[in-house]
């Protein structure tokens, strides 16, 4: 089968270093407290680690999604066309790409405050990304 890329590049890409990706946000309802956004891991990289502090939905567009536990240790990959529902609170963990660039459209759910909590070595929250982050993140 070959290869057909998303064609990312003609997405206007913001990048946001204390996460180490690219996001793209698509739209953001307030009233149900919703944020779609893509985002863009390059290549063979690691993200930082964090926990989703809301409900969301992944679905890979491009490349594979990859997971990393907090130890390092690879725990799911996620190829193209995966689409999951996730709760949230879950276990804190790293996401990146394989060896293709990966593009996965995150549907956030149900704040409109903070979505993700970024950590430090020492398990604390180190950056905060949310609702308001990503409005302003818009057009």
């Amino acid at each position: 089968m070959q290869y057909n890329p998303f064609g990312d590049e003609r997405i206007s890409w913001k990048v946001v270093e204390a996460i180490g990706a690219r996001i793209h946000v698509l739209g953001t309802h307030a009233r149900l407290g919703i944020a779609d956004v893509l985002i863009r891991f390059e290549a063979n990289r690691q993200g930082k680690l964090h926990r989703h502090v809301c409900d969301f939905t992944t679905f890979v567009l491009q490349g594979e999604l990859r997971f990393w536990r907090p130890d390092g240790s690879l725990k799911e990959v996620r190829p193209t066309g995966h689409h999951v529902q996730i709760a949230a609170h879950g276990e804190p963990h790293c996401e990146g790409a394989g060896d293709r660039t990966a593009v996965v459209l995150f549907s956030f759910r149900g704040s409109t405050g903070d979505m993700i909590h970024y950590l430090d070595e020492d398990g604390a929250v180190a950056f905060r990304l949310g609702f308001p982050d990503f409005v302003a993140a818009q057009g």
